[in-house]
């Protein structure tokens, strides 16, 4: 994205600045989705910030989603080039990629993955760690590959040829990065299996790594015509962002002879041009003709080459191919020969309900495969329409909803497929039921517990809370809760008058209350509860009304971080309480240390240093 004009980058950087701050609170809280968006809302402010990418791209590893994250290194790599953290991550994350749509993206990736290693490993200002990480993992990403390209060698010698042998030694070659044998290989699958369009994309993007574009361009084009869906996308995803010149086009057949749809595109391009006189009209004939030859099928082509007969008057010639369009099935190009021919037309035969249904599953497979989403759900529910207990469309109704990011709607639809007796139908149900539900609850609950030992009052204590809090339609900055508070400790010692000065800061008592949180603005948030504080021990209920601001804030890598390094962390409240004698007590909670980052365990290793006092200077509350 490209920085706003007039705005200067440090500007940008304190327009981020709220977003970040709120990204960083999300965190704090294990609320990644909202970082997630908080991040990316960042990033749209200042897109020229590595360290944001870097930071998003952590939260995404957090939720699974290890694509998005691999995007993220890849992007803070090419805005900061020296930071060989990133570049590992990157690499890492390129090589392990099990990408849902394409292999060849896949190989592609696990070639960058071994030239970044190889990259960093002889990269003197990398750090030592660094330097040792990538010379491993270079070694055992080209160790095995050296050893397959020479076996794949080795059995085409000696062997007969296969396509997979092929295929095999071109994709390991890639991955190493030589490209030339890549080509080589590629070309002679093809050869041996013209119907893998696939290949045809693998061959184009090595040709364009290898800046051969005219080759590589041509070889994209042909995949992106006919044949397997997914690579047709993905090489339309790769070519030029224009369309096809007339030479593009031919070299594209020269590659791939028998690709009707080529050829008919680059027919009824040549058709324009000849009605505007750049070319001359036998060259569409000449196309036209070919896939006539070649295509009985292809009615459509054999109208059009019937048309242009009759526009010479040449009925003779005309005559066999669209008798051949009249009698082939398709009543509506029927009609419209016989619309030329001065013939009396047929009325159309309606399609039956169940063909409707059919016909509109097969185009919203079609649509599904090409990403076209909008138009899947159309079709989709034209075919529930017609059979609406039919459990396996329900399914994929709430799938592509899901991928609509309509996750409430796609929550409906999973919940009717959940009730199929097909237990795959069912369990796929059940599992995106469960992925989705924290996304679209209105309601959500947090439990936890803080047990410690004190040397101090020589006891063990514990603090504990149970919240829920509910999500409001109309605003999001403030959550309304109900709460349950547990704080007591193991030698029960609070008697009697203590109860209004707990010494031992331990109230023996269970906490039931109804509250008020706001969103966090700059790291800090506000709350306020109202409730009953119930002793376990005396059975005494006494209204307890608290409230405060916490604010909080780390630098350096923290306790979830990949890389080792040190971190700073600072916890801050100011908390009134009725109970202690309508006191107001305030902490501050800072940790300073290492993250190792090596260990199976999140680990960190930090020197406290704590400070707490209070409005009304009370004995038990004021230490460090």
């Amino acid at each position: 994205m490209a920085e706003e004009p007039g705005k200067p980058v440090e500007n940008q950087d304190a327009i981020a600045y709220q977003a970040l701050t709120r990204a960083y609170a999300e965190l704090r809280v294990k609320n990644y989705d909202g970082a997630v968006a908080d991040f990316t809302e960042g990033i749209r402010l200042s897109p020229h910030r590595a360290d944001i990418r870097k930071d998003l791209a952590y939260t995404l590893l957090k939720i699974g989603e290890n694509e998005a994250a691999r995007d993220q290194f890849g992007e803070a790599m090419r805005l900061n080039p020296a930071d060989t953290h990133v570049a590992l991550e990157y690499a890492f994350l390129s090589f392990e990629s099990v990408d849902r749509t394409s292999h060849g993206e896949a190989i592609a990736g696990k070639a960058v993955a071994r030239r970044i290693f190889d990259r960093v490993r002889h990269d003197s200002a990398a750090d030592d760690a660094s330097r040792a990480s990538a010379e491993q993992a270079f070694h055992n990403i080209d160790g095995p590959l050296e050893a397959n390209i020479e076996r794949w060698k080795q059995a085409l010698a000696t062997g007969p040829e296969t396509f997979s042998a092929h295929f095999e030694l071109a994709e390991q070659a890639e991955q190493r990065d030589e490209l030339e044998l890549a080509v080589e290989h590629y070309r002679r699958a093809w050869q041996m299996l013209p119907v893998r369009k696939g290949v045809l994309l693998d061959l184009g993007r090595v040709l364009v790594h290898l800046n051969r574009m005219d080759e590589g361009n041509a070889a994209l084009l042909a995949a992106s015509r006919g044949g397997e869906p997914r690579a047709a996308e993905f090489a339309k995803g790769m070519l030029p962002d224009r369309y096809p010149f007339v030479y593009e086009f031919r070299r594209a057949l020269e590659l791939d002879p028998h690709n009707i749809e080529l050829h008919r595109e680059l027919a009824y391009l040549l058709l324009r041009m000849a009605d505007r006189n750049e070319v001359p009209a036998a060259e569409a004939e000449n196309e036209f003709r070919i896939i006539v030859d070649s295509e009985p099928a292809d009615l459509l082509s054999a109208a059009q080459l019937g048309f242009l007969y009759l526009g010479r008057n040449e009925t003779v010639k005309a005559a066999p191919v669209l008798k051949r369009v009249l009698d082939g099935g398709d009543e509506e190009l029927a009609n419209r020969v016989r619309v030329a021919l001065h013939l009396p037309q047929q009325l159309r035969r309606t399609a039956s309900p169940d063909e409707a249904a059919a016909e509109a599953r097969i185009m919203a497979d079609k649509s599904i495969q090409a990403g076209y989403l909008k138009d899947a759900l159309k079709f989709l529910k034209i075919a529930h329409d017609a059979d609406p207990v039919d459990f396996s469309l329900i399914l994929k109704l709430a799938s592509v909803y899901n991928m609509l990011h309509d996750d409430r709607t796609a929550m409906r639809w999973y919940a009717l497929a959940k009730q199929s007796e097909d237990d795959a139908v069912a369990g796929k149900a059940a599992t995106s039921i469960n992925s989705l539900r924290p996304s679209t609850e209105d309601f959500r609950t947090t439990v936890w517990s803080f047990p410690m030992f004190s040397t101090r009052w020589h006891d063990l204590f514990s603090y504990a809370q149970m919240k829920t809090d509910m999500k409001l339609k109309r605003t999001n900055w403030f959550r309304p809760y109900i709460s349950l508070r547990f704080i007591g400790d193991t030698k029960e010692t609070l008697q009697g008058s203590t109860a209004s000065a707990p010494q031992y800061l331990s109230e023996s008592s269970f906490i039931t209350a109804v509250g008020v949180a706001s969103k966090p603005v700059f790291g800090a948030t506000a709350w306020a509860e109202a409730g009953e504080s119930i002793g376990y021990l005396t059975d005494h209920a006494i209204p307890d009304y608290r409230g405060g601001v916490t604010w909080s804030r780390s630098r350096g890598e923290n306790i979830f971080s990949k890389e080792r390094g040190f971190f700073f962390e600072t916890n801050d409240d100011l908390v009134y309480v009725s109970r202690f004698d309508h006191d107001t007590l305030g902490y501050t909670q800072n940790r300073a240390g290492y993250t190792p980052a090596t260990l199976p365990l999140q680990t960190q290793l930090f020197w406290n240093l704590n400070f707490t006092g209070d409005l009304k200077r009370q004995y038990w509350a004021n230490f460090a």
